[in-house]
């Protein structure tokens, strides 16, 4: 009896010994986890409205997104804003396109660099019919001139952006305060600028970029371009943390977007962005070819 017990017991412990075994090999057998990617990282980017009403970004920022594992916030705005943006440490990088206020930003030290990235230009639309008789005009300082005298109907941005820095520029050219009921600031973007231009019959400074991706929507037509003074540049600035104390700046992102920016993907992408088989934007960084 006894020898049967312990006889018993053997073989339930050899049993017991053997499940465990079956369950320890099979866990060894399981296939290593992969470690989960953590949440993408953010850059937050003040810009241009311009980048944004064509398009461009909703184009580009896929790419760079999926390189680097990370997620864009686009803060749209014009150039005097984006800058006071970076300035105040509300975003990571800027891309603008006022070439004077972006160097005096570096100098400043409110940021590390500055990439040139691409080049549009800036034109005159207004009524087909061009009442002040301004087109084909060379210049556009010209142009606008001959706008105040007949007192056309003109259509200003009106919101310290680029484009509204350089309309400023050409009336300083001739040495014009424009003022009266012709003149009507919108304090707007771009595209709701050249909406309200059109609602209105009125001449308009615009970026080519934005007139493209709008004109089918605008009954305004091109009437002055080809002014050098018309060359629109845009530059990438990554903003710099050490001014921010306390502030969280992502820096290291920032300078890998303006280096992807310049480099010949996104530069390919740039220059291939078309609406209607025309190139909105052109690239530009050296390292592009």
């Amino acid at each position: 009896m006894r020898f049967k017990l312990v006889n018993a017991m053997a073989v339930f412990v050899f049993a017991a010994m053997a499940l465990l075994a079956g369950c320890q090999g099979k866990d060894r057998a399981k296939p290593a986890r992969e470690p989960k990617a953590g949440p993408p990282a953010a850059l937050k980017m003040a810009t241009t409205t311009s980048t944004e009403n064509t398009g461009l970004l909703d184009y580009l920022l896929p790419a760079f997104e999926k390189k680097c594992h990370c997620k864009v916030q686009v803060l749209s705005m014009g150039t005097g804003k984006a800058l006071k943006a970076g300035r105040d440490g509300n975003v990571d990088v800027i891309l603008v396109h006022d070439k004077g206020a972006e160097l005096e930003f570096v100098a400043q030290g409110w940021g590390t660099e500055r990439r040139e990235i691409m080049y549009n230009d800036f034109l005159i639309i207004g009524p087909d019919r061009d009442p002040a008789g301004v087109r084909g005009m060379n210049l556009a300082a010209d142009a606008l001139a001959a706008l105040a005298a007949a007192q056309a109907p003109f259509v200003s941005r009106g919101d310290d952006s680029g484009t509204h820095r350089k309309e400023l520029d050409l009336w300083k050219n001739k040495g014009i305060e424009p003022s009266g009921d012709w003149y009507m600031e919108a304090g707007q973007g771009m595209e709701d600028t050249l909406r309200i231009a059109d609602q209105k019959t009125a001449y308009v400074l615009t970026d080519r970029g934005t007139y493209l991706a709008l004109r089918k929507k605008l009954t305004l037509a091109p009437l002055v371009e080809g002014d050098p003074e018309l060359f629109n540049l845009y530059g990438v600035i990554p903003v710099n943390a050490a001014k921010h104390p306390g502030v969280k700046i992502n820096t290291d992102l920032a300078v890998k977007f303006a280096d992807w920016m310049a480099s010949p993907e996104a530069q390919k992408l740039i220059g291939n962005f078309k609406v209607d088989g025309e190139v909105l934007f052109h690239p530009l960084a050296v390292d592009s070819e």
